[in-house]
């Protein structure tokens, strides 16, 4: 998270049009005055949600401007956590094919995304520009331990379960997972905003926000607001896309697993530019609370939410990935280990998970 681009005095036209516009298209279909169906309207949809959800970012970070790091990174991926989790359900309770692993798709995707996309472009960018940064190796450590355990819980065990054939929880193992998830991911909360505070900070006496940059209380009030209604926006615009955004990727032969690629770029396109520009200004430190905390939340709130939907909506939830995702998910976690393991960043680690990256998304698209 960095300030140096958001005016603290007043909020920018298009983040308070953003909500409006989709609540006005909301309105216009509920009032059946314009149709979903419609190529036109769905494009417009699209756009809405893209513009909404970068108007939802935009107001959590200046929220997280006031409360400071690392609370406000914790508040930014909590922001686009609801943002995904919509997405998803909107697809996953619809009786559109391939629902069931819609869930798996995006969290894996959003992990991918964020620890080679995001992580990789801004050790690159950040090398690049000041040679090496420096950050809280204890931090990062703890962040990696957490999403570690997470992810092979929730993508990788499923496979080798005998209670119910995997990719399948059965209702108690989802359960106890579900919750295990949730506590892992609170204790990690509870050691990064008090126990052990000072392993995410910059400034380890923790000072909040941008280099003291607080902005004032009305824009605050006027940011919140907003951002509520920005998440109400997303939650339904989503609901008139997911039937669309599933029948085109087939309509195109593709696998539908890049639906969960598209919902997790969608999510992670405004967070991932705000850590790209603390990493260009030298803020390494607060880059990785953002890439990592949105990974573990993606995981660690996004599946137990989801597993209790399954569970109330007597909906299968296929977890489980396919064996090379396993492979190249277990290569991800063991390289952001070694690059992430010494405290310092260079360009070479920058380069190493984005050619992860570039093998994901070719996997994806031709699997």
């Amino acid at each position: 998270m960095s300030g140096q681009s958001i005016s603290l005095e007043k909020l920018p036209w298009w983040s308070w049009l953003a909500p409006v516009l989709a609540f006005g298209l909301l309105g216009l279909e509920f009032a059946q005055v314009v149709h979903v169906e419609s190529a036109l309207v769905l494009i417009l949809t699209g756009l809405l949600v893209l513009a909404t959800v970068f108007a939802a970012v935009h107001h959590a970070e200046i929220l997280a401007l006031r409360v400071g790091e690392p609370l406000g990174s914790i508040l930014l991926a909590i922001a686009v956590t609801v943002i995904e989790v919509a997405l998803i359900a909107s697809i996953f309770l619809s009786p559109t094919e391939g629902a069931e692993t819609v869930a798996r798709d995006t969290v894996y995707s959003a992990a991918m995304i964020v620890l080679n996309g995001v992580v990789g472009l801004c050790l690159l960018v950040g090398g690049k520009r000041h040679h090496e940064q420096a950050f809280h190796l204890h931090g990062a450590a703890a962040a990696l331990a957490v999403l570690g355990t997470l992810a092979t819980l929730t993508l990788i065990l499923p496979n080798y379960t005998l209670t119910i054939r995997g990719p399948y929880y059965s209702s108690a193992q989802l359960i106890v997972v579900g919750a295990v998830s949730l506590i892992l991911y609170g204790v990690f909360i509870f050691v990064q905003t008090v126990r052990h505070r000072d392993y995410f900070l910059v400034d380890p006496h923790g000072q909040a926000g941008a280099h003291g940059l607080r902005p004032p209380a009305w824009v605050v009030f006027a940011s919140t607001l907003l951002l509520i209604l920005c998440l109400v926006g997303v939650i339904f615009l989503a609901k008139s896309l997911s039937a669309p955004l599933t029948e085109a990727v087939a309509g195109l032969g593709l696998p539908l697993s890049l639906v969960g690629v598209v919902i997790a770029g969608i999510v992670l396109l405004p967070e991932a530019t705000a850590s790209l520009r603390a990493a260009s200004a030298n803020q390494i430190q607060n880059s990785l609370n953002l890439a990592l905390g949105s990974a573990l939340a993606s995981i660690g709130l996004t599946i137990p939410t989801l597993g209790a939907m399954s569970l109330l909506s007597g909906k299968g939830i296929s977890l489980g990935l396919a064996p090379a995702q396993q492979i190249l998910l277990a290569l991800t976690l063991v390289t952001s280990i070694l690059t992430l393991g010494t405290g310092r960043s260079t360009v070479l680690q920058g380069a190493v998970h984005l050619a992860i990256f570039c093998v994901f998304l070719l996997l994806e698209v031709a699997p």
